[in-house]
């Protein structure tokens, strides 16, 4: 269900190509730095969204969701469980068309309040290891 394989495909090859990266810091060691860098490779524009609104891949980092000037299409997920569930009513507010929650962050409630909003939603997959098998 979290990992639908339509949704999975769909989002990674219809929704758009703009990826609002929540958690995504210039700290290499992390995971959301090297799968942004997958995404891009991929001819994904990623968009940092950190508090300290780094830099990160060539593009600019904003401190939150509604801070970005333009439309997001996706949102992908990288902090704690217990944060995801308020950065799905962020991207709902700003009009996003998904979100992606990374390995191991997991809201059920959360998961319910993006698909009530007609977004698409997938939890605990990585678009990194998901883009390749498209291909």
């Amino acid at each position: 269900m979290y990992g639908d394989p339509a949704a999975i495909r769909k989002i990674l090859t219809e929704v758009g190509d703009t990826w609002a990266v929540v958690g995504l810091s210039t700290n290499q060691r992390r995971a959301a730095y090297g799968v942004a860098d997958v995404l891009q490779r991929y001819g994904k524009r990623i968009v940092p969204v950190h508090p300290k609104a780094e830099t990160v891949h060539g593009e600019k980092g904003y401190p939150s969701l509604d801070a970005i000037p333009f439309e997001v299409d996706v949102v992908d997920v990288f902090v704690n469980s217990e944060l995801a569930g308020p950065v799905v009513d962020e991207a709902v507010g700003i009009g996003a068309k998904a979100v992606w929650f990374q390995l191991g962050v997991i809201d059920e409630e959360a998961y319910h309040r993006a698909r009530e909003a007609d977004l698409l939603m997938v939890m605990d997959r990585c678009p990194a290891i998901e883009i390749p098998r498209l291909r």
